[in-house]
């Protein structure tokens, strides 16, 4: 593979936070377009590398970063929906121009490995129901649908975001 995963470092937080918002923003996840208050969000990789943990998918050969993605456990600022013995993924977002290199894979396996070696017992995630690549990345992985876990992060809107999860 010609990916690597590592830590983001402090000198690509900046512009980590812009990749995510800007796939985000191509790839029409964000209800509100430019002035989608979410943008804040994702282009703050500063807090994210912070409160949970940071990881990219490198180039092997240039250390350029593919694509990012915060790995979280229960009961930390960016659990959303981990329970205790639980860990969850969030942001996942790979340049388009560096799709179908296995980025996205590379990312989700890190974090699969990091729950394990934490000692979780299951990872579950929220995804838009719009995102069938992912969800076709997500099942071949092992993840199965929660509908029970299904939730809507702005109450008084139409955006439901689907439960994933996998035992580990």
């Amino acid at each position: 593979m010609d990916i690597t995963i590592r830590r983001a470092r402090d000198a690509e937080l900046d512009g980590i936070g812009e990749l995510t918002a800007q796939v985000y923003l191509g790839d029409g996840l964000l209800d509100f377009g430019d002035s989608d208050p979410y943008l804040a969000t994702l282009r703050d990789a500063r807090r994210r590398a912070a409160e949970a943990e940071l990881l990219v998918a490198a180039d092997a050969a240039s250390d350029e970063v593919l694509g990012a993605v915060a790995f979280a456990v229960h009961g930390g600022a960016y659990a959303e929906l981990a329970r205790p013995g639980e860990g969850e993924f969030r942001m996942l977002a790979v340049r388009p121009e560096s799709r179908r290199r296995g980025a996205a894979e590379a990312l989700v396996r890190a974090c699969l490995d990091r729950a394990r070696a934490l000692g979780l017992r299951r990872i579950v995630i929220s995804s838009q129901h719009s995102m069938t690549a992912a969800h076709r990345l997500y099942e071949r992985l092992g993840f199965t649908r929660a509908p029970e876990r299904d939730w809507a992060p702005l109450p008084g809107t139409d955006l439901t975001l689907w439960a994933f999860t996998v035992e580990l």
